[in-house]
């Protein structure tokens, strides 16, 4: 295992990181399983292990808590805020009022005294980023945490939050968490080239692409919709669409690249984020211990030159195949009222 260190902080992590999303009802919902699973990560030399408040409404928190019981001094441990947690009104968002509360929901549910790395899961267009700066850095100071990221923001939205802290002389996002793949390559275009220049590190997340650099999906083979990742967004994985039969091409083009490396291709899927040089650690989720060790099997690869100008023949830089981040959209797309000049705005100036 190799380590890098974690966007200026002095904190030394895994370049493999332990995501949690399927640990609980979601995916396995067995805590001694999960727990096994963590260990053997342990064993394998990865120390960084992540989650969120929300993954199975706080069940993955829980077991993450549990399976880190003696061992919680050799883990950087992160976790997230943001996503509704709960009926009500707020008890979601970036505000202040809400992150005070979810923290200690987390640190219980953790049953630890601090968090290592306290993320924003996704962006707040109802809260000033001020606010959210600055409670953050309240809970560094209080001990509560040790420093504080962004997950899933365009590259614009972290910009703009570097400049808010240092007009304000408030702490700075210290890290951000994108989607990147082989098959979804959009933040190379703007989000890993800014958390490079601000000095951040990248966590990246979906390395296997929701599935697809598996090995399961394979063009010209039937795809149970009913079953697994499938189930859950069938219009990802339906080979009709058109856009699904873009990944299904390029899947057979990229396990040829595999096989002539002599490996498999979720071993050069995992890979592949950490040849970019804003990429600090991938974080890689699996559901089984199976799924564990057939990850971590990429931990030694390293690809060169030749092999990554294949990839880009493939997949060309800065492409998507799919919109990756599918649990959040930017309002400017999802509100029609932000894209459109309605003939009441074209009223003459008294």
């Amino acid at each position: 295992m190799r380590y890098r260190t974690l966007g200026g902080t002095g904190i030394e992590v895994s370049t493999f990181c332990l995501g949690t999303m399927m640990f609980g009802a979601v995916g396995n919902p067995d805590h001694d399983d999960c727990a096994r699973i963590v260990h053997a990560a342990l064993d394998a030399g990865v120390n960084f292990v992540d989650t969120a408040d929300m993954y199975s409404a706080g069940e993955s928190e829980t077991i993450v808590g549990k399976a880190l019981r003696g061992h919680r001094d050799d883990v950087v441990l992160a976790t997230k805020v943001h996503f509704p947690m709960g009926e009500g009104r707020n008890r979601g968002g970036n505000s202040r009022r809400w992150i005070v509360r979810a923290v200690e929901e987390s640190l219980r549910r953790l049953d630890t005294d601090r968090i290592d790395l306290y993320q924003v899961h996704r962006p707040d267009h109802t809260t000033d980023v001020e606010e959210t700066l600055s409670v953050l850095g309240d809970l560094v100071r209080e001990g509560k945490i040790r420093a504080f990221g962004c997950s899933t923001f365009p590259a614009e939205e972290i910009v703009e939050a570097h400049h808010v802290a240092e007009r304000r002389g408030l702490m700075r996002f210290r890290t951000e968490q994108p989607p990147y793949s082989l098959l979804a390559r959009g933040v190379e275009a703007g989000v890993l080239p800014v958390v490079r220049r601000l000095g951040m590190g990248a966590l990246t997340w979906s390395p296997l692409a929701s599935g697809f650099l598996s090995g399961r999906y394979r063009k010209g083979r039937p795809v149970d919709l009913g079953s697994g990742r499938a189930a859950l967004t069938p219009d990802r994985f339906d080979p009709a669409l058109p856009a699904t039969a873009a990944k299904l091409d390029a899947v057979e083009e990229l396990v040829a690249v595999a096989d002539g490396l002599g490996r498999t291709l979720p071993e050069l899927a995992v890979a592949f984020p950490l040849a970019h040089p804003a990429v600090t650690s991938v974080i890689i989720g699996p559901r089984t211990r199976r799924q564990l060790e057939d990850a971590l099997k990429g931990a030694d690869l390293v690809l060169d030159d030749a092999v990554l100008d294949r990839v880009d023949e493939i997949v060309p830089p800065g492409t998507d195949l799919y919109h990756p981040d599918g649990a959040w959209r930017p309002p400017s797309l999802t509100h029609s009222a932000r894209r459109r000049r309605y003939p009441l705005d074209d009223r003459p100036a008294a």
